[in-house]
């Protein structure tokens, strides 16, 4: 290869790299309020539980008794 050749190689990759559209990963958001009553959850007291926080015990079970309450 001779360098005129490498350096064409070079410039192309550079093309193609600028012609890429940059996808940034979507990010999940951080949930910041309590589902049963949409207080702010401070992370010293947060109840996790199938994979959400809530602020305490019962407002996990205000949710849970309210989803069930809507399925029927």
């Amino acid at each position: 290869m001779s360098a005129e050749e490498a350096k064409q190689v070079v410039q192309e990759k550079a093309a193609q790299a600028k012609e890429a559209p940059k996808q940034a990963k979507p990010t999940a958001e951080k949930q910041a309020n309590c589902l049963a009553c949409n207080k702010p959850i401070i992370k010293l007291r947060r109840y996790y539980r199938d994979g959400k926080f809530y602020c305490n015990k019962r407002c996990w079970r205000k949710h849970i008794t309210k989803s069930k309450e809507e399925k029927k």
